[in-house]
């Protein structure tokens, strides 16, 4: 175990768990981002009825393409905040290891 000063020691953790916060957010925007294409998609089958969709087709493909592209994005968005909350896992877990007091301060 290294001596550190207390203070800079919290204040690590302080700034590791923003960055873990923050990476939550990012996981909250995946989140809300890959609920636009299901709205999206939802709306399209309900109103099914009241056209043909050979004939709206040409607004149906880019559509699709944009959900699918949503999609992708969203999903990009989660896995790297997952990523990132992992990694600041594993700094935390480092520091409680380095300090006996810190332990028993985080979980």
């Amino acid at each position: 175990m290294d001596k550190v000063d207390p203070s800079i020691l919290m204040d690590e953790v302080r700034l590791i768990l923003a960055e873990k916060n923050t990476a939550f957010s990012l996981m909250r925007t995946g989140i809300a981002i890959l609920a636009l294409p299901l709205s999206i998609m939802s709306l399209l089958v309900a109103t099914s009825k009241y056209y043909d969709v050979l004939q709206v087709l040409h607004f149906l493909i880019p559509i699709g393409i944009l959900n699918l592209a949503l999609v992708i994005l969203s999903i990009y968005l989660i896995v790297r905040s997952m990523m990132h909350i992992h990694f600041y896992d594993k700094l935390l877990y480092k520091i409680k290891l380095r300090n006996k007091n810190l332990s028993e301060l985080i979980k």
